[in-house]
């Protein structure tokens, strides 16, 4: 279980805004507010509000809402001439459709949450709970830390769901809460009265508040909360005090409301068919007043005729119903059934995606999944990605892969980091089995380093025993040689299993002492002092003493840095090295050592102390003897660590570049670490040649940034590395901030929170108006995901947050490219050829009437009957159209991905527009007039085969419908693309259902059964057995379609698309291959976001105090004398002087015994 529930206290947590609880309550404070719950909703229904909200916002889009009035009209005898059931029929089974699928996918959403993130203990856990959390495990809401199972009530904590970053940090609980320790008793007897904090925020960073026990009051800070979204870590349990609880914690703060999305094809469509009903408006003035005309000079001749009511006899009032009438009649034009058509289409392609093999990741047997139905085209149509780092990009795992000692290069032999990984495969791993606490997971490619390591290269030995000394990991020894060590980062965890693999095994430590395994011998070395990383220093030293009594500093950093204090005569050999590892995109890590004098570290050590103890300027005084004493170092060599990314993920970047889709990273980790993850995952080269980094810290600075970079900003081959403030996003700087970031080639965000990573997503799609994607693992990525058009969750290493409020989520990053440039594309390029035929067709079919109207006087009579009207859209030509937009391929998937450029009509939004809706509505017109005329034409002096007329309106109207119908089905013959089975079956099989079902409704049979229904018996077979009416039909047919096949023709000739062009220039591969980089120097020295671990270890805080031995773990060692048998307690007591700055200074005595034995020994 994620935790465990200790016990409900009767006391209280309380804001102090007046805001937090209702103004009634506020007198009643202690007795009656409730606690708030963990519940958090990630959907948009329940079983009460479904049908109510489901149906509001189906009734959003006009179409519906329209057809719903129309209902209404045609119960109005009146001004109906057609049936309640050819509207009420197409309405509720749009209704019902769109109900069901959204009534699926909020389903899904509920329970497809892991059990974990909805477990019964999660939920009921409420304000004032105490509640117990293990090793590895998400931390459940808002905690102030009580106790842990390390000493004086520290714990470590990973928070990558909320800021990205992978390194741990510590948190301490207050002294007098950490004494509860796991006693349960204890802990279920705390009586704290009450805890007075700040209210409810996004503010991940600050905590304020004030703890009231045993009539004293304690401050409460940051550093002694657990927020909900961090991971336990190094820690075997903990115990918290539930602060903030379900929509209240500050994770929950920072994610955005779940708002219903819909695609620029949705919004478009409500603009359409606004202007469609407008158009309808129009036809039915028109035949209205036409009706009124008619009225007055021909009509009122037979008025008495036809015993109207004296109300009906009235040509103003007869052209208002006739209206009303028409109204009803051309309903058609606005296309309700096509809402069915799009919604079957979308959950089509969300099945495909889910059940594309390309996108399922084997090894956690993880499918792709499209977790909505309703954004599927718009994956065709992305501008703007943002994505996060930690575990989208990179996998949080860092690898020893290189090393150069004294100018000699070990590890992988080629050059360029695209070859590695089929080096590997080709060459064994080193054998490690000479070393029996190797970590079996390590894995190295370069035996000649074990060889040099076995043949006691001084230099070589030295490398690795800096590695094994210099760093602030803890050591932990379950069993007799399985070591685990606890990283403050994975760049340190990296450097020290590789130490441990070649022989220098990191086995223990104390606050004075560093106890390594040298090829199987126990050594003990006096640690004297740490000179902590900071982000100023950007290095780390240490000051120990080894065996033989030599004073030996270690140090590692940034090239950078530590280059500028070697010795004058050193000579560089590194620096070749250097550049080849960086240019592979590589973590680059220094190594230098000095041999120190015991006088000058004596006196160097009394300035120290005093500067540790001074009450002015006192970091700025010991920064200053950190640099005096680390000066004219000697280089030992660099080591090259891969950050290492997902599968093909700087492939992918290169694909989605090419597909003029811009790739933004939004971070909360440091600049250094994101730039270096730029590089290599190829998002920046080195042949950009500016960087641009915003770092003001107030609103002018920004400002003045801002503007001085786009005078002179350069428009090509430029990024822009943005160390974000929150003025940057001010309101009056927006505008600016992203002409000047979209003039770049890359943008890279560092320090943002989640809802900075929002804020900015937000600021593209109200500025830019272009379609944007968000990306993320983590709980921190939630807000900008639930902001961009689209959503996309990767279920990777920082749990389930990111997947659950996506919409669409799978296991790797490459996925994506699949995701955008097949099935996005696909979805569009069907989408919009669909959308183009369902309006051309549809005018095709509606507008026969109103050409009818001229001809019969404007009485509102309709061309087909009843029945081919209400069979049309749902029957007749439903199953094609969904066909060619289920199947339809311009081009198949090999050449999607080969040719990213064919990704541009999307964005450019060149497949359906306003434009082409003219377009196609034109073609329908036109075809509408050719459909009646060339009939009407014909009909006006035709004679059957005996020579009797064959004018009828019932053989008129077959005579249409059938012409209709062919030409609908050619039509949507040239359209497609890419033939199936199915479109075959389809096509014909709606040609084969029309004309079993024409038959049907005028035989014998059904008006014995129906007659009232069905009065026209064999009017089609009478009609169809007529040559001239094939002829009519065949003639109709040619001239609708033979113009449009020319204008295709000639337009792909002269102007071809891209697609087009594509197909004619055949296969051709294009290099994708990763860029080298060549640049000067980059360390990217990463190992922590904050200050490091040296104080707690020099001041034995984070050590576990052992009954009879040094060790917090055993060793297997010989008798190590003095140094090996004192209490940590005594020693750190009575022997030893610590203090803030990490270091210690011992007596002059000790030092001496010291010496004697390690000498002796």
């Amino acid at each position: 279980m994620m935790c465990v529930h200790l016990k409900k206290l009767t006391k209280l947590v309380k804001s102090d805004s007046k805001d937090f609880y209702n103004s009634e309550l506020l007198l009643f404070f202690i007795c009656v507010i409730s606690p708030q719950d963990n519940r958090i909703k990630t959907a948009k229904y329940n079983v009460f509000t479904f049908l109510p909200i489901n149906l509001f916002e189906q009734f959003q889009r006009f179409a519906n809402a329209y057809f719903l009035v129309l209902l209404i009209l045609q119960l109005i005898p009146e001004i109906s001439s057609l049936s309640w059931f050819t509207t009420i029929v197409p309405l509720v089974l749009v209704l019902a459709i769109t109900a069901v699928k959204d009534a699926t996918d909020d389903y899904v959403r509920i329970y497809s949450c892991p059990v974990d993130l909805y477990n019964e203990k999660w939920m009921n856990v409420r304000v004032g709970d105490i509640i117990k959390l293990e090793n590895n495990q998400f931390v459940a809401a808002d905690l102030l830390l009580l106790s842990s199972s390390e000493p004086y009530g520290l714990c470590y904590i990973e928070t990558a769901e909320l800021d990205g970053e992978t390194n741990l940090k510590v948190r301490q609980a207050l002294t007098v809460t950490s004494d509860l320790g796991d006693d349960v008793a204890k802990l279920a007897d705390f009586n704290g009265k009450e805890v007075i904090c700040e209210p409810p925020n996004n503010k991940l960073d600050k905590f304020t508040g004030t703890l009231y026990w045993k009539d004293n009051k304690y401050p409460l800070d940051n550093e002694k909360m657990l927020l909900r979204g961090c991971v336990l870590r190094n820690t075997e349990w903990c115990f918290g005090l539930v602060i903030f609880a379900g929509l209240q914690t500050k994770l929950m703060q920072n994610c955005g409301r779940t708002t219903f999305k819909r695609t620029s094809i949705d919004k478009l469509m409500n603009t359409l068919v606004l202007w469609i009903f407008g158009f309808l408006i129009c036809m039915g003035i028109i035949l209205a007043i036409g009706n009124t005309i008619w009225e007055q000079k021909v009509g009122s001749n037979f008025w008495e005729y036809l015993q109207w009511k004296e109300l009906t006899i009235n040509a103003v009032f007869s052209g208002f119903l006739t209206f009303w009438s028409y109204v009803i009649i051309l309903n058609t034009v606005v296309p309700i059934s096509l809402y069915v058509s799009v919604e079957v289409l979308r959950l089509g392609h969300s099945y495909f995606i889910n059940w594309d093999r390309r996108m399922y990741y084997s090894r956690k047997d993880t499918p792709a999944e499209a977790r909505t139905t309703t954004l599927n085209e718009e994956l065709g149509q992305v501008e703007f990605i943002f994505s996060d780092k930690t575990g989208t990009l990179t996998q949080n795992i860092m690898v020893f892969n290189k090393c150069s000692i004294n100018g000699k290069t070990y590890g992988t032999l080629e050059h360029f980091l695209l070859y590695i990984h089929t080096y590997r495969q080709k060459t064994p791993c080193v054998d490690f089995s000479f070393n029996p606490l190797m970590d079996r997971k390590f894995r190295f490619h370069d035996s000649s380093l074990v060889e040099a390591i076995k043949l006691e290269e001084p230099l070589v030995q030295e490398f690795f025993r800096l590695l094994a000394l210099c760093h602030t990991v803890m050591p932990e020894e379950r069993n007799e040689g399985e070591l685990v060590y606890q990283a403050q980062s994975p760049d340190e965890g990296a450097l020290v299993t590789a130490a441990r693999n070649f022989g220098f095994v990191f086995r223990s430590r104390t606050p004075e002492t560093i106890t390594l395994y040298e090829m199987g011998q126990a050594v003990t070395y006096q640690l004297l002092a740490i000179l902590d990383f900071n982000n100023v220093r950007k290095r780390m030293s240490v000051i120990v003493r080894n065996p033989k009594g030599q004073l030996k500093l270690y140090s590692k950093g940034a090239d950078t840095i530590l280059f500028d204090r070697l010795d004058p005569n050193q000579t560089d050999v590194t620096e070749e090295a250097m550049l080849e590892f960086a240019g592979e995109g590589l973590r680059t890590l220094a190594l230098v050592y000095k041999d120190l004098d015991e006088d000058v570290f004596d006196e160097w050590m009394k300035k120290l102390l005093f500067a540790s103890t001074t009450l002015e300027n006192r970091e700025e005084k010991l920064g200053a003897l950190y640099e005096e004493i680390e000066q004219g170092m000697l280089l030992l060599g660099a080591t090259a660590i891969e950050d290492k990314l997902q599968e093909g993920v700087p492939e992918t970047i290169a694909c989605l570049t090419l597909a003029n889709i811009k790739i933004w990273v939004l971070t909360g980790d440091k600049l250094e670490t994101a730039m270096n993850i730029g590089y290599s995952c190829n998002i920046l080269r080195d042949d950009m040649n500016e960087v641009f980094i915003i770092s003001g810290h107030t609103m002018l600075e920004v400002q003045q940034e801002l503007r001085e970079n786009r005078r002179t900003q350069q428009r090509q081959n430029q990024f822009v590395c943005c160390y974000l403030k929150a003025h940057a996003l001010e309101a009056d700087l927006e505008q600016i901030l992203v002409d000047v970031a979209c003039l770049c080639k890359t943008v890279i965000c560092c320090r943002v929170t989640p809802l900075q990573k929002a804020l900015v997503v937000e600021l593209i799609k109200r500025h830019k108006r272009a379609v944007t994607l968000a990306i993320g693992d983590g709980a921190n990525d939630v807000s900008m995901i639930k902001t961009a058009h689209i959503g996309v969750g990767i279920s990777g290493q920082e749990g389930m947050q990111a997947v659950l409020a996506s919409d669409y989520s799978f296991a790797q990053f490459r996925y994506l490219q699949r995701l955008l440039l097949v099935h996005g594309r696909w979805s569009y390029h069907r989408m919009c050829n669909f959308l183009c035929y369902f309006f051309y067709k549809n005018f095709a079919f509606t507008l026969v009437h109103f050409w009818y109207g001229f001809l019969c006087g404007f009485s509102a009579q309709t061309v087909y009957d009843q029945w081919f009207i209400t069979l049309f859209n749902i029957v007749y030509t439903s199953l094609p159209v969904l066909a060619m937009g289920l199947f339809d391929q311009d081009v198949n998937e090999q050449y999607s991905l080969r040719y990213p450029n064919l990704y541009r009509p999307g964005q450019l939004n060149q497949l359906f527009n306003k434009r082409k809706f003219f377009t196609c509505t034109l073609q329908g017109v036109c075809t509408s007039f050719i459909l009646f005329f060339i009939s009407y034409g014909a009909f006006m002096t035709a004679v059957r085969d005996d020579g009797a007329h064959i004018s009828d309106q019932q053989a008129f109207a077959v005579t249409i419908a059938t012409s209709l119908v062919i030409v609908s089905s050619v039509q949507i013959g040239l359209d497609t693309n890419y033939w199936t089975a199915v479109n075959h079956f389809f096509i014909w099989g709606s040609l084969a259902v029309y004309f079993a079902i024409l038959f049907a409704m005028h035989s014998d049979g059904i008006f014995t059964i129906f007659p009232n229904q069905f009065p026209f018996i064999g009017t089609a077979r009478n009609s169809l057995n007529q040559k001239i009416v094939w002829l009519v039909i065949l003639l109709t047919t040619v001239v609708c379609i033979m113009p449009m096949v020319a204008v295709r023709f000639i337009k792909a000739d002269l102007y071809p698309t891209q697609t087009q062009a594509t197909r004619r220039q055949g296969p051709q591969e294009q290099n994708l291959r990763r860029v080298r980089r060549t640049s000067s120097r980059r360390s990217a020295y990463a190992f922590a976001h904050q200050q490091g671990y040296g104080e707690l270890i020099t001041s034995g805080k984070n050590m576990k105090v052992p009954t009879s031995s040094t060790s917090t773990y055993p060793l297997s060692s010989p008798a190590r004398g003095p140094i090996g048998t004192r209490s940590v307690t005594d020693t750190t007591r009575d022997q030893t002087e610590t203090n803030s700055s990490g270091f210690r200074r011992e007596s002059d005595q000790n030092q001496e015994v010291t010496v004697e034995d390690l000498e002796a020994r």
